[in-house]
């Protein structure tokens, strides 16, 4: 887990907290939707974490077979 990761989850809780302490629908709603893009974030860069994670072993597995 990077810290982008990690920051994006944290700006993710905090909305959806601000949300449930909202007490207009419309800042609920706007906190909602900031919680859900913060989310989508955290979810696309443990994606690419993963991603690169899978092709440096990859990489290290061809210079051992190479060798």
């Amino acid at each position: 887990m990077t810290t982008s990761h990690e920051f994006y989850l944290t700006r993710a809780t905090e909305a959806q907290r601000d949300a449930e302490a909202a007490s207009l629908v419309n800042v609920r709603e706007r906190c909602l939707r900031a919680a859900s893009a913060w989310q989508a974030m955290a979810d696309r860069a443990e994606r690419t974490d993963r991603s690169r994670a899978e092709v440096e072993a990859r990489k290290a597995a061809l210079v051992l077979l190479a060798e």
